[in-house]
């Protein structure tokens, strides 16, 4: 077994002691925010840590009415120009804490006075040591170059930050629910190797997410290039209306990520576009409906929609790395590739 499917089956486990042990120092965390009351957020992160802040976007706009951008940091370590964040929550996001762009963001934010957080799991790394408050991972080391269980805890982490700060029963209710939601994700997902070989040969391919699952669509797509070496692209549904559904001709393999919720029926719009056009379609959904409709099915459990990212991306992991098996890759070490990247 790889390191990889080692780690991606570690997740449910990974969540729930997330859940278990972190909620002292996340309330502690939003108690700091709440003093601090930023108008709005700002989170520095690279590759699939860029992902899990595209997330937050949703979430904290959608429970908490805060906005997030998304930072820049090239004007802060090539072109020195650092913007005003200071009213601003700035948060950093690396799994290693290494990357040199993100600490500069928290560094110059810290600078100007105002509160900066690190999303990590090394605790000893330039990033946490940079940032006043840290929340930890705690997923263990992850050995594999592709990101899996960090992302994920990642995706958990910014939750309970969100609920913490909404401090809302219901939605503290609701994600403890996750490990059960992900280890029947897991479940479902076995069946993936046993058809996996079918798309040995695929040379592109689309993901396609909206809402929440906008950040699924991206994270799918970059796990589908980092271990299969294939041209991926993950897109918004409705940037894809824009101009990109062109590209779309018989056969070409688009994964869409369509689990109930607001955006469900704009999903089954593009569903429906995409079979005129004889797209092999790979759906990723709850919706009875909505799988019958594809080409090859990838059921998940029923979940709220601000959680689902956490659960669709799995079967996302799991196809990229069957790919990667079918072909012969090299699953725990892609080429050209090493687990810590530092961008400065």
């Amino acid at each position: 077994m790889s390191r990889l499917q080692q780690e991606i089956a570690e997740q449910p486990a990974v969540i729930a002691r997330l859940l278990d042990e972190a909620w002292g120092e996340t309330e502690q965390i939003a108690g700091a925010i709440r003093a601090f009351n930023p108008p709005f957020v700002c989170i520095a992160a690279r590759g699939t840590s860029d992902n899990a802040a595209r997330y937050a976007q949703y979430l904290f706009g959608h429970a908490l009415g805060l906005p997030v951008m998304l930072a820049t940091p090239s004007l802060h370590t090539l072109y020195h120009k650092p913007a005003d964040l200071s009213r601003a929550l700035v948060i950093g996001i690396s799994q290693s804490g290494a990357a040199q762009d993100v600490r500069q963001v928290l560094a110059d934010a810290r600078e100007q006075g105002t509160l900066t957080l690190a999303i990590t799991n090394v605790a000893d790394s330039p990033l946490g040591n940079t940032a006043e408050y840290t929340l930890l991972l705690r997923a263990g080391e992850e050995l594999s170059v592709a990101a899996s269980k960090t992302y994920t805890t990642q995706l958990t982490v910014v939750a309970m930050l969100a609920v913490a700060l909404a401090d809302s029963d219901s939605l503290r209710d609701e994600l403890a629910l996750l490990p059960g939601l992900a280890a029947k994700t897991l479940e479902l997902a076995a069946a993936i190797s046993g058809w996996a070989g079918r798309y040995q040969k695929v040379a592109r391919l689309v993901a396609l997410g909206r809402g929440f699952n906008y950040a699924t669509a991206c994270e799918i797509a970059l796990k589908i290039k980092e271990l299969i070496y294939i041209a991926s692209e993950g897109y918004s549904e409705a940037d894809f209306w824009h101009g990109p559904i062109a590209a779309i001709d018989a056969l070409h393999p688009v994964v869409l990520v369509a689990p109930s919720g607001a955006t469900l029926d704009s999903m089954r719009a593009m569903q429906a576009d995409l079979a005129k056009r004889a797209a092999d379609l790979l759906v990723i959904s709850d919706d009875v409906q909505t799988l019958a409709g594809a080409t090859t099915p990838l059921p998940v459990p029923a979940a709220p929609e601000w959680l689902s990212p956490i659960t669709c991306v799995m079967p996302g992991q799991i196809f990229a790395m069957q790919q990667a098996l079918a072909r012969g890759y090299a699953v725990d070490k892609p080429r050209g590739l090493s687990k810590v990247t530092v961008t400065e």
